[in-house]
């Protein structure tokens, strides 16, 4: 989907400011310019859709059949389900958070589908089983979205609404001040001009956060170099899980982008479920991830995010290399 915008970066670095591809500097810059531009316009483009969805769609129904219902975890597995079918890294699917946020989905549910979106995507699961076979590749996907399933449902027992960042909550009021908006009938092109500029005073909210974020994203990406962890985590013992998932929480990937290295990091002896984990730890507890997420929620409800998501995974690393 975004094929021109990556050819634009390359054009960009490597032909209009003349820096070569083969070096640090290089790839970081490519890697800035295309997922900056990147998030930028999914985040716009979701939050505009979910601004349509607001306006023509009963939020407060859905709200309330969730909470009435009882659905026994479906919820969280069937959001679980639309993260591993949706191919965004960490930062990609943060857009989608604010805009279940915004629609009034509530949290747990909306945490299980950003647990599972950066971990699976079709493009991981096509790589992996051409490199470590159909078996790993079940396991892979299905303790995925088990992770988002548990992780999300265990987050939305802890009431975590409060911790929302103020900007959300501010966001969350005016939803409710336009319900009668809602109600009045006007035609789509007359709701349009007020729709585009709620997504821009969004994209405007959280712009400095997605440029720091993939600023952090595109150095670790560019300068820190794979053979620094094989030394590290090829023993095979057990602490090498935890460590694995603590040392990759500073580093930036999608799913489709880490598991080559993943696959070195096999053939190289690091036993396959504390390479996932190190996988899983990257894509889904990113420091560029959290300091996108500073915008949407407090400093206390990122800690109890990343420290559910962290045991989860580590608890994922050691089954792994159980079975396999």
């Amino acid at each position: 989907m975004f094929d021109w915008l990556q050819h634009f970066a390359d054009w960009l670095i490597y032909s209009v400011f003349g820096i070569g591809a083969e070096t640090h500097l290089g790839v970081a810059l490519n890697f800035f310019i295309y997922d900056t531009n990147k998030i930028l316009i999914l985040l716009f483009v979701i939050v505009f859709i979910m601004g349509i969805v607001n306006t023509y769609f009963p939020i407060e129904r859905l709200k309330d059949y969730l909470n009435r219902k009882k659905l026994y975890g479906l919820e969280y597995f069937f959001s679980s389900i639309f993260g591993a079918i949706t191919p965004f890294c960490s930062c990609s699917s943060v857009p989608l958070f604010i805009g279940f946020v915004q629609g009034g989905i509530p949290l747990g549910v909306t945490f299980s589908f950003l647990i599972t979106s950066p971990l699976v995507n079709e493009v991981a699961v096509a790589m992996f089983i051409g490199m470590f076979g159909l078996k790993a590749t079940l396991i892979y996907v299905v303790s995925g979205i088990l992770l988002g399933t548990i992780g999300g449902w265990l987050l939305g027992k802890f009431n975590l609404e409060p911790l929302l960042s103020d900007w959300v909550k501010q966001i969350l009021d005016n939803n409710m001040q336009q319900a009668e908006f809602q109600e009045e009938k006007r035609t789509f092109y007359q709701r349009l001009p007020e729709i585009t500029n709620s997504a821009w005073d969004i994209v405007k909210g959280v712009l400095l956060y997605v440029i720091i974020g993939i600023a952090i994203g595109a150095a670790m990406h560019g300068y820190v170099p794979e053979n620094f962890f094989n030394d590290y985590l090829g023993g095979g013992e057990w602490w090498t899980v935890p460590l694995a998932v603590i040392i990759a929480v500073p580093m930036y990937a999608n799913a489709a982008g880490i598991v080559p290295v993943i696959e070195v990091f096999v053939a190289k002896g690091v036993p396959l479920g504390t390479a996932i984990a190190f996988m899983m730890a990257t894509v889904g507890l990113s420091i560029p991830e959290a300091t996108l997420l500073k915008k949407v929620m407090s400093l206390k409800l990122i800690a109890i995010f990343f420290g559910v998501v962290t045991l989860c995974i580590m608890l994922s690393g050691f089954v792994f290399n159980i079975l396999l």
